[in-house]
């Protein structure tokens, strides 16, 4: 391993300096060869552009008795030498025939075999200027045409690139000996290099190896910041987070074992022979026992399903059980597979689910009860009719088709407390709150009510005072609430008996009560009095018409309201039902249901 990787590092190193100083030599002398060709012909554009108006001037005008143009030509040029970088030896300018390009003036003799017609010279022979570049080319050279006076000259400037390819001989010297050095310093750091990284890899090896055999506390020392002490750091940190690891398996199951402690539901585990392993305080407060490693699963819950049927089991069993008047539902399932495992009983309490489930049995059988009676009653009354139609007097025929009506609007009374008790459970019921004087809505009501009490001879007082205040809510659903307690009122009271509406004020909330001398409820059904389809006497009830829905009903209707509805006690016979409201109406979300 040590000579593997002392040769890797003296290939990368050697390598990593030959292609930096590569690019880097490459890209200056690049930027050395750009940068003349770039001053070059700026430095021309300069001095021949437009703002450099006493050149062009000097350039473009004769002076007066001018006879050689080209001769004048040279001095003035010979005068902006600085300008035009004009050094007489690497750079220097001539004056051409503007017709023809032949040689008239110069820094420097025309060369032997006269000047080579470049591109640039052949555009300024056109007409235009010829300051194109070729960066391959050994030369640079811009071309001008001016015309001074009658005759048209150019303005040739030519750079042979000397100092440029001097300055990159030199460049390319000194690259190869940076290179050369660059070379010997990186063979000696991968050297050194080398036992700096093999030591500390080799520690690491040996380490994983401790790690693996399971000694997760191992830890290396960190010697460097580099990357072999990051990769140190690095089993460090892998060797503390196995170790955490560990710690967090065990804190996971001391977090389930807490769990199974206050969890609602009873949780009892048997391991496969059958032995009780685990077991939370509700599975004890449910099937009111303490257990123990000496308590088998076929004690316990053998009844239900065999040990060895429950870890065959794809998925769970289901049974139930009661204990001390609750219903336990049991739940068995296998908790793993193989030569380990067990079998967990999850234990739920749905007393009150069956409860819940009861109670809407009851209502559906209320609701058919309520139905059938008086659906037979009608047929049985049209069939009489229809059989001894010719037989009955128009007095007694008159008569039962009285009781068919009387017994329809009762079917028709259900149907609507139904539906209107089930949009209050869809919650689809909404509040229609107004202002109204609350005071008016129970005398209103008294009103209402005063002829049905007349025909029972009872007597009905009103006791409301003066100045009550107004009250946000639904008028219309609070008058069915008082017409609904009244009702019942006038209904269970004995005839000749004494029912009396008071109303008030109490904080900020407004209040009427009904008070009757009737037959009152019992103390152990009062709990019940606004249950759907409760009645304290069902045949006086049925006599009635009532449907055993109207309190119940107005129990929605005022909790709709944030309001209360409930008993008021009291010593004589009778009765005493209260309804309070608050006056400035229900929150926006108790105002809907």
């Amino acid at each position: 391993m040590r000579r593997g990787l002392h040769m890797k590092l003296v290939l990368i190193m050697v390598l990593l300096i030959v292609s930096l100083m590569t690019v880097v030599g490459a890209f200056l002398m690049n930027s050395v060869t750009g940068y003349y060709i770039n001053e070059f012909y700026g430095q021309v554009a300069d001095a021949f552009g437009e703002d450099n108006t006493d050149f062009l001037r000097d350039l473009q005008v004769p002076t007066e008795g001018e006879t050689d143009g080209a001769a004048m030509l040279d001095e003035v040029l010979s005068a902006y030498v600085g300008v035009l970088g004009v050094d007489g030896r690497n750079r220097n300018y001539y004056v051409l025939d503007g017709e023809t390009g032949r040689y008239l003036a110069g820094s420097a003799e025309e060369p032997e075999g006269g000047l080579e017609i470049t591109p640039n010279i052949s555009a300024a022979l056109l007409g235009r200027a010829g300051m194109d570049s070729d960066a391959a080319a050994s030369y640079m050279d811009a071309a001008v045409p001016i015309t001074r006076g009658d005759e048209s000259y150019v303005i040739y400037i030519l750079d042979n690139r000397e100092t440029a390819q001097s300055l990159n001989g030199e460049m390319f010297t000194l690259i190869l000996e940076a290179l050369a050095l660059g070379l010997i310093i990186s063979i000696l750091l991968s050297f050194l290099l080398s036992k700096t990284m093999v030591t500390p890899l080799q520690r690491l090896t040996d380490g994983l190896q401790e790690v693996a055999a399971g000694d997760f506390s191992k830890k290396l020392e960190v010697t460097s910041r580099d990357e072999i002490g990051q990769l140190t750091e690095s089993f460090n940190s892998m060797a503390q987070q196995l170790h955490d690891t560990v710690a967090a398996v065990e804190n996971e199951r001391n977090k389930l074992d807490t769990l199974f402690l206050h969890m609602a539901d009873g949780v009892v585990a048997f391991d496969r022979e059958g032995w009780v392993i685990h077991s939370n305080p509700a599975a004890s407060r449910m099937l009111r026992r303490t257990f123990s490693p000496e308590d088998s699963y076929g004690a316990l819950f053998g009844d239900l399903f065999p040990l060895e049927q429950v870890e065959q089991v794809d998925g769970h069993l289901s049974g139930e059980r009661q204990v001390a008047g609750r219903s336990l539902e049991l739940l068995l399932a296998p908790f793993a597979r193989g030569d380990q495992g067990g079998v967990l009983v999850l234990i739920h309490d749905v007393t009150e689910q069956r409860a819940a489930e009861q109670m809407r049995k009851d209502f559906v059988a209320n609701v058919s009860h309520e139905l059938r009676t008086p659906l037979t009653n009608i047929r049985s009354y049209a069939e009489t009719l229809e059989e001894g139609l010719g037989d009955m007097t128009p007095e007694m025929a008159r008569n039962f088709l009285g009781v068919i009506l009387n017994e329809s609007d009762r079917m028709t009374h259900i149907v609507q407390d139904l539906l209107t008790l089930s949009r209050f459970d869809s919650g689809r019921s909404e509040l229609n709150l107004t202002r109204f004087h609350f005071d008016k809505a129970v005398r209103d009501t008294y009103q209402a009510v005063l002829l049905d009490a007349q025909k029972h001879a009872h007597t009905v007082r009103l006791e409301v005072p003066d100045g009550m205040p107004e009250v946000l809510a639904d008028q219309e659903r609070v008058m069915q609430v008082m017409m609904n307690i009244v009702s019942n009122a006038i209904k269970y009271t004995p005839d000749g008996g004494t029912i009396v509406l008071r109303a008030g004020t109490v904080g900020d909330r407004v209040w009427m009560e009904v008070d009757d001398n009737g037959i009152g409820i019992p103390d152990t059904d009062r709990d019940r009095i606004f249950e759907r389809f409760y009645r304290v006497d069902k045949a006086r009830s049925r006599q009635s018409g009532g449907t055993g829905l109207g309190l119940s009903i107005a129990k929605e209707i005022v909790d709709l309201h944030q309001g209360a509805l409930y008993l008021v006690d009291k010593k004589e016979p009778g009765l005493t039902i209260r309804m309070e409201l608050p006056v400035d109406g229900p929150d926006q979300e108790g105002g809907e249901a």
